[in-house]
């Protein structure tokens, strides 16, 4: 149960339960009830009233007095007291003890615990779950916010809830990305649609214990389903504690928050033994059950360093107690695990969940740029669809990757339109949820509607200011049209939000670039591939910018370091870039014709045609093939063009395409038209410069080429650019050369 803000609560239609219980305020509330302070009048005293909320289960409001008599059968002191329970039918409340202090979560507020305080924590709530354990009850949601921190020191365990058989995130849509509060506290297993058992409490202690004594919780900078899917994918241990927390807490940390269940401490009781070594209290054993057979003490030096194991138990228990424990808010553990089905002696299904589910497919869409990310990503939230046709989130990420499928598959239409739809299906679910505002930014920019996907991506941002793809979106479209201090200053917003975040540092160096700061763009791509090493995108752009800088060795050096993590379109095609710079025409020629492949290339983007036409071009017996490459470029290009029309840098190379194949008018009014949009850009002014060469301009190319050097644009490419051969015999050309050189030097 999450602890709410009583002041923006309102207040209850009825203020009074039975009789003598005047309700005070709401305290807190859970899937299936609410929580009143309450002043009991014949006893005067003030008490907590926990009630059952009308729409939840009218049905069986016998749950509520399930969870009463579990909560009572506990004797341990961490365990609210329960004191009765009043009403009839639906209208039934528990009246029990009121907790006052602060919640463990308030408490973490404060940064890095004390080591003894959080030993102290720690030891009790172990203490406690050891007796709930052995009544073969797991409690499957500790966290601090259902924890209480006494003024005296004591821990108290508020919320039992009620019955939960769903996947937490079944039925709540607009919450999908809000619920690190629990995510951070759940067992990879668990996550992955696993029934709660022993380990995943000693799991979320874990995590608690971690959080108290490094003054962060794990994977800190991550937050909803991001957090969700590093958990449920990171199998290497937590990282160490500070070395002020003893080794044998650090191992007992590490080994509590095991990925892997087996590798977990087996009870609470072995946890507790070894918090209790450390403090200094000799280690006992407790007695065992009326059919264990004891076993031998082990030494304390040998629980501090690797904790006993349990001894094996005969299950028993009755009827009534299991069905106690499925109707409240305990829930029984998975001791047998479903690996084989015991009729057909094959292997059961993986259990679906939607959480995990959703979190495979968000991460997906996180690393794009990979082999097969974009199909998986489709998988996962068609999957989510399938089972729930009402979950926004799911929609929004279907239409999240249905737009990364038409950029990177050539711009077919087909998958913007799908895009658009899912994108408009998940505003109409939620318009509450960013992520469906998210995603119609995203089909709007696509659209060429840059100003309505601003006003999109805002108010996700309004809804969620730390989105991560809503900031990436809106950076992406402030760096493409031109707005480069406001995209600076939201880059930098975010790089602080999300300092682990590849995608910002990726974008930083894309707006650097179009500036012609290279060596800014330079250490943005290399914090990109430090973030993240297998990002296509960070080797591709790191190549180009290190050719901007005549730096063509270590550029290719990059290139195979990208090829050995995925051979890729975007690295195949910098590879014949590469080589082109070389003069090497027949390779480059080879790489780009690998770019285009249906195998591992991308046959549908304009541009990696017209890379290949210009390197088909410098051989003599492909001079056709390069005519039939640029009008394919051309093909491609038009119906973007018809979407963008005021995209300079979309006119600009069909100048170049156009003149490339003779139809000199035509290009001149590209070119003329792309200079009107953003004469500021330095690539810009270099295609007008080539453009106005091949169209027999000599002058304007002169003049764009000077133009192109002033806003940076590198003298190693102007000079080893083969279509400006002619030009740069123009004595003018030489003037223009020792000027540019000397200016370089001064």
């Amino acid at each position: 149960m999450e602890l709410l803000d009583s002041l923006r609560q309102p207040p209850p239609q009825d203020d009074t339960i039975s009789g003598h219980y005047e309700v005070r305020r709401l305290l807190g509330e859970g899937g299936f009830g609410h929580v009143f302070e309450a002043w009991d009048a014949k006893l005067c005293r003030s008490v907590a009233l926990k009630r059952l909320k009308p729409q939840a289960d009218v049905l069986h409001p016998e749950k509520l007095i399930n969870e009463a008599r579990l909560a009572a059968s506990l004797k341990h002191a961490a365990f609210v007291r329960i004191f009765a329970i009043e009403g009839q039918g639906t209208g039934q409340s528990i009246v029990m003890e009121l907790v006052e202090g602060q919640t463990l979560g308030q408490f973490m507020h404060g940064g890095k615990a004390d080591l003894h305080a959080a030993l102290d924590i720690a030891y009790q709530i172990a203490d406690a779950m050891d007796e709930a354990h052995a009544m073969d009850l797991v409690h499957g949601d500790l966290k601090p916010s259902n924890l209480m921190l006494e003024a005296n020191g004591k821990v108290r365990i508020l919320d039992f809830g009620l019955a939960r058989h769903m996947d937490p995130q079944a039925t709540q849509t607009t919450t999908l990305c809000d619920l690190q509060g629990t995510i951070a506290y759940m067992a990879p297993e668990r996550l992955m649609g696993r029934l709660p058992d022993t380990r995943g409490d000693v799991y979320a202690l874990g995590a608690m214990l971690y959080e108290m004594l490094a003054g962060q919780r794990h994977f800190a900078h991550l937050n909803g389903l991001a957090l969700a899917a590093a958990h449920m994918q990171a199998t290497q241990p937590w990282p160490d504690l500070p070395d002020s927390v003893p080794p044998t807490i650090n191992a007992l940390v590490r080994a509590m928050t095991a990925h892997d269940p087996a590798e977990r401490p087996r009870t609470m009781r072995d946890v507790r033994e070894a918090i209790g070594t450390q403090r200094g209290e000799p280690l006992t054993l407790a007695t065992p059950l009326a059919d264990e057979t004891p076993a031998k003490e082990e030494p304390p030096a040998s629980v501090s360093i690797r904790l006993p194991l349990p001894r094996k138990r005969t299950l028993k228990w009755g009827a009534g107690v299991a069905l106690l424990a499925v109707l409240a808010g305990w829930q029984l553990p998975n001791i047998i695990p479903a690996v084989k089905s015991f009729v057909t002696g094959e292997k059961a299904p993986a259990p679906y969940s939607e959480m995990a589910s959703m979190a495979a497919g968000m991460e997906a869409l996180r690393v794009f740029d990979r082999d097969s990310s974009q199909e998986q990503a489709i998988k996962h939230f068609s999957t989510v669809l399938q089972h729930n046709a009402s979950n926004a989130a799911a929609s929004a990420g279907l239409s999240l990757a249905y737009a990364l499928r038409y950029i990177g598959n050539g711009r077919d239409m087909v998958w913007l339109k799908r895009a658009d739809a899912s994108a408009q299906q998940a505003i109409a679910l939620d318009n509450q949820l960013a992520l469906a505002h998210v995603a119609h930014s995203w089909v709007l920019e696509f659209q060429g509607k840059q100003e309505d996907a601003q006003i999109a991506v805002s108010k996700a941002l309004n809804l969620d200011p730390q989105n991560v793809l809503g900031l990436y979106g809106k950076a992406r479209s402030l760096v493409f049209t031109q707005k480069f201090e406001l995209a600076k200053k939201l880059l930098d917003s975010a790089i602080t939000l999300h300092p682990k975040e590849r995608l910002f540092p990726i974008m930083q160096g894309i707006m650097m670039y179009k500036q012609a700061d290279y060596a800014g763009a330079e250490k943005a791509y290399r914090k990109s591939i430090e973030l993240d090493p297998q990002s296509v995108n960070g080797y591709a752009y790191l190549n180009a910018v290190l050719l901007r800088q005549d730096r063509n060795d270590e550029a290719l050096r990059v290139l195979q370091q990208g090829l050995q993590f995925q051979p890729h379109w975007e690295l195949y095609t910098n590879l014949g870039t590469s080589l082109f710079a070389k003069g090497d025409y027949l390779g480059a020629v080879q790489a780009f014709e690998k770019s285009v492949g249906s195998a591992k290339g991308n046959p549908g983007t304009y541009q990696l045609w017209a890379n290949l036409a210009d390197a088909q071009r410098w051989i003599p017996a492909q001079a056709a093939a390069s005519q039939r490459s640029y009008r394919r470029a051309i093909e491609l290009l038009t119906p973007l063009l018809a979407l963008m029309p005021e995209d300079a840098t979309l006119n600009s190379r069909m100048a170049m395409y156009l003149a490339y194949v003779g139809e000199k008018k035509a290009a001149t009014m590209r070119i003329e038209k792309a200079l009107g949009i953003a004469p500021k850009l330095s690539d810009l002014q270099f295609r007008a410069a080539l453009t106005y060469e091949l169209t027999g301009n000599r002058d304007a190319a002169l003049a764009a080429l000077l133009e192109a050097s002033k806003l940076g644009y590198p003298i190693n490419l102007i000079e080893s650019a083969p279509d400006l051969l002619n030009l740069k015999r123009d004595a003018r050309y030489q003037q223009f050369i020792i000027h540019l050189k000397r200016d370089l030097k001064t």
